[in-house]
């Protein structure tokens, strides 16, 4: 089959409210929202859009309702080029919010996600026959079942599985089916720790990498990345940023920024750097779809490193 989409999506998609607040009250107290941004917000889905401006052809896979804020994460998918041909609209499903809430000072957020208690995605045919045709699929924990089935059909198919480490089930052997299934396993700073039970990053890493995917990786924030590459534990320098406004979405982005470098046949050293590059420049700007860049701007910005 020919492909339609370089990466197709399947994880948590919903609206951000991102609020910059003065500072954190203590319980029972009150503090002033000095900005409000509504973006489109979501594991996977903020990785398509990334991919997305960054040259990739994406799609995303799921269900949503009939509601205003479906009506409006669909029109925030449409302005970034993400196909949503494969969105189903249900009478039983809803929009998803997130409310942020950013610390100036310091550019961190604390979130606040609604529970995704939507019903599972119809595997159609038509649906698996769209990700057997993709190069990549992308997908995190959000929604186990849907995460699961969707692999499953992608490594029948010689699919290339990229998962998000971030949402972990409580049964810690489900987390680790999930990632047995992945190729490429790229994981915030919490997730390799818990999954493997190993006491450091390191080990965790070199565990994880003996459970099949091709490459597995950690994002730490400021301290940059460390992944498994050629069996030995490679420490990936960030990228600096003169004021970090909002770190919102920056792992998301550097997802779907690791995939599109790696669809333009950069190495897996290479992929990651783009991907720390791409992501500190989402940080520049509050909220996690406003800041990311293109792939001009991207290599532009890596130059001046050089």
């Amino acid at each position: 089959m020919e492909k339609r989409f370089q990466l197709i999506g399947v994880g948590h998609s919903c609206l951000d409210q991102v609020c910059t607040i003065e500072h954190y009250p203590v319980e029972d107290d009150s503090t002033h929202i000095s900005s409000i941004s509504v973006q489109g917000g979501g594991a996977v889905a903020t990785a398509c859009v990334a991919a997305s401006r960054l040259g990739v052809s994406t799609a995303f896979i799921g269900n949503i309702g009939h509601d205003m804020v479906s009506d409006t994460i669909l029109k925030h998918f449409a302005v970034d080029g993400v196909n949503t041909d494969f969105v189903v609209r249900r009478d039983d499903c809803f929009g998803l919010q997130s409310f942020v809430m950013v610390n100036p000072a310091t550019g961190s957020r604390t979130k606040f996600p609604q529970w995704d208690t939507n019903p599972a995605i119809e595997w159609t045919e038509d649906v698996v026959k769209q990700i057997g045709s993709a190069h990549v699929l992308h997908l995190d924990g959000t929604n186990w079942a849907n995460a699961f089935q969707a692999a499953t059909f992608a490594k029948k198919a010689g699919v290339l599985v990229s998962l998000d480490g971030c949402s972990m089930q409580t049964d810690n052997e489900l987390n680790k089916r999930l990632a047995s299934l992945a190729d490429v396993l790229i994981m915030n700073h919490k997730y390799p720790l818990r999954v493997s039970g190993k006491e450091t990053i390191e080990e965790a890493l070199l565990e994880m990498a003996t459970w099949g995917p091709k490459l597995v990786a950690a994002t730490l924030g400021p301290a940059g990345s460390k992944a498994i590459i050629d069996e030995k534990v490679v420490h990936i320098e960030p990228y600096r940023i003169d004021s970090v406004v909002d770190s919102t979405g920056a792992g998301d982005v550097f997802h779907g920024a690791f995939i599109a470098g790696h669809l333009d046949g950069m190495d897996y050293r290479e992929a990651l750097r783009f991907a720390s590059a791409a992501a500190a420049l989402k940080c520049k700007e509050a909220g996690g779809r406003k800041g990311i860049p293109t792939k001009s701007q991207t290599h532009a910005f890596m130059n001046e490193f050089c």
